[in-house]
């Protein structure tokens, strides 16, 4: 099924510090679905922060990258939306659900649940700026006192928005608890354009049954990804074909871990890449025989060709290929 100019119904979500380069490399390495940046601040793309330009700029990668911006001035969103174009965005996404403190402070994320007519300014302030096309992403509502999702769709639709995302919790639930299916359901019903179902999807079953559940046109995949970078293309395939995914083999998964952190070297130098692969080796290893005892040893190494040499060693023939219960 195609949405809008995408192949995919299946997206990965935006994840600050998680779906950089590398890991958007890696995950569209196994084929299928649709690639989606970390959240890009507008006040430092507009002011061209070289930090935060080289984390908005996709033009090196050959797949498609819907680059998401947040922020609060309408203004530095438009200009920050021409600089993404510029710097090779397929599309852009407006983070109206990020329940982060620090984001929130700044009237910024889910802040503007609470505030819509400057989240329609910065719709039509983003739409107006390039010919790309806009979605926005938001939650049921800020707190369950105020569950304001299905207006605040209709505002973004009529704001100029090409699809929205909705995420079936708020802003008070940050992401505990279950996600609420049936408001993206009533959002669905509500507009006319497509609508990107997201929250608790973690395999293929699960995405099935959140598009018959709310009627949505496409689904959002964030933490399930975590140490599984390949899921984003076993649910494609998925939806596509009713293909059962195989699980990976330890094996398997460590060539993955390993890939990752070459690319994780490649793009920010040895240093950065052995302090970001630490919270990766946990999130592989997960479920793994010993996992524990393996995560404490990796975080106290501070070399990464030792860092390399324990993950090799981790994942020899001690590492059985069935899972355990971890205590």
């Amino acid at each position: 099924m195609r949405i809008l100019d995408f192949d995919s119904q299946v997206f990965l979500a935006p994840m600050a510090g998680i779906t950089d380069r590398p890991f958007r490399q890696l995950t569209a390495s196994f084929g299928g679905g649709n690639i989606v940046s970390e959240m890009v601040a507008v006040n430092a793309l507009e002011r061209q922060n070289p930090k935060t330009c080289k984390i908005a700029d996709v033009r090196d990668e050959p797949y498609p990258v819907t680059v998401q911006l947040v922020g609060s001035d309408p203004q530095l969103f438009a200009e920050a939306a021409r600089l993404a174009a510029d710097l090779g965005a397929h599309s852009l996404d407006v983070n109206m659900g990020c329940p982060v403190r620090k984001i929130v402070n700044n009237n910024a994320g889910s802040a503007l649940m609470r505030d819509p007519l400057s989240a329609s300014r910065i719709i039509g302030a983003v739409a107006a700026a390039t010919p790309l096309k806009v979605s926005v992403k938001f939650r049921k509502g800020w707190d369950h006192e105020h569950v304001n999702a299905v207006e605040f769709a209709k505002m973004c639709e009529d704001s100029g928005a090409a699809y929205v995302t909705v995420h079936g919790r708020t802003r008070s639930d940050f992401y505990a608890g279950t996600a609420d299916w049936d408001i993206i359901a009533a959002v669905k019903n509500a507009v006319k354009i497509p609508v990107v179902a997201n929250g608790d999807v973690t395999d293929g079953a699960s995405a099935r049954r959140i598009l018959e559940y709310t009627g949505a046109d496409a689904l959002m995949v964030g933490r399930a990804t975590l140490g599984a970078p390949w899921l984003i293309a076993q649910i494609d395939a998925y939806l596509k074909q009713g293909t059962e995914p195989a699980v990976p083999t330890p094996l398997r998964i460590k060539q993955i871990l390993l890939r990752h952190i070459d690319l994780l070297r490649d793009y920010y130098g040895e240093r950065t890449a052995l302090q970001l692969s630490r919270k990766y080796v946990c999130w592989y290893c997960k479920g793994l025989h010993d996992a524990k005892r393996f995560r404490e040893q990796y975080t106290r190494i501070n070399d990464l060709n030792q860092a390399l040499a324990a993950v090799e060693d981790y994942f020899g023939p001690q590492t059985a290929d069935t899972k355990e219960e971890e205590a």
